[in-house]
């Protein structure tokens, strides 16, 4: 095997590529910091901020209008997709806790975008069922139970156009995955990541980018 990168990322490498990505403007920056504040135990939750970024690029990249969110949390990721959308898109996010995505909605009002973000609370799956069940989604970012995320995919990837994109976060889940007798979480990403790289309908990419994200495109 030959290993292409070996770059380590420092603390210090780290902020030199955060230096040379769009800054995070100033809601996105106070609802990072508002996260870690309110939920220091659970701000790992929150897409990496490299993420933001990334997520708006492929946005605009994909021409996408029609989002599905699996998972929000406090609303970090919504917000950057929401802001690279035309005014006539649309964001369908789903999360359970009205505590967490509080915290996103006050965020999405600050920069102008709640018009555009459509927040259903509900366990997912029940709201991915009750879409229509023709390809209409443009792209979808799945950051939500590990252990039903090959559910998740089996909803959306029929509903997804052609071309349409799937971006999954936590795909090396903290190198867990290399576990063959991991359970949980860690069982649930492995399985998926199977079950992703043998998929017919779809060509996909697992990078290491953050906690690892795969970016899946409908053939």
């Amino acid at each position: 095997m030959s290993k292409g990168n070996s770059t380590k990322i420092t603390d210090e490498l780290y902020q030199y590529m955060l230096d040379h990505n769009p800054p995070l403007d100033s809601v996105q920056r106070g609802l990072v910091a508002r996260t870690y504040a309110s939920f220091p135990d659970v701000a790992g939750m929150q897409s990496a901020e490299e993420q933001g970024p990334l997520l708006a690029f492929l946005v605009r990249l994909t021409g996408a209008r029609h989002i599905v969110e699996v998972g929000t949390f406090t609303g970090f990721s919504a917000l950057s997709m929401a802001q690279a959308l035309p005014a006539d898109g649309r964001i369908i996010a789903c999360d359970v806790s009205e505590e967490w995505t509080a915290y996103g909605r006050q965020a999405w009002e600050e920069a102008g975008v709640a018009d555009r973000i459509e927040l259903r609370i509900a366990p997912a799956l029940e709201t991915l069922r009750a879409m229509p069940a023709e390809p209409h989604i443009d792209m979808a970012y799945v950051d939500a139970d590990k252990e039903r995320q090959i559910s998740y995919w089996e909803e959306l990837v029929p509903r997804l156009r052609p071309g349409g994109l799937i971006v999954t976060d936590n795909t090396l889940y903290h190198g867990t995955v290399l576990d063959e007798s991991a359970t949980g979480s860690a069982a649930g990403v492995r399985a998926f990541n199977d079950h992703v790289a043998a998929d017919p309908r779809m060509d996909s990419v697992l990078l290491a980018i953050s906690d690892g994200l795969t970016l899946s495109r409908k053939r």
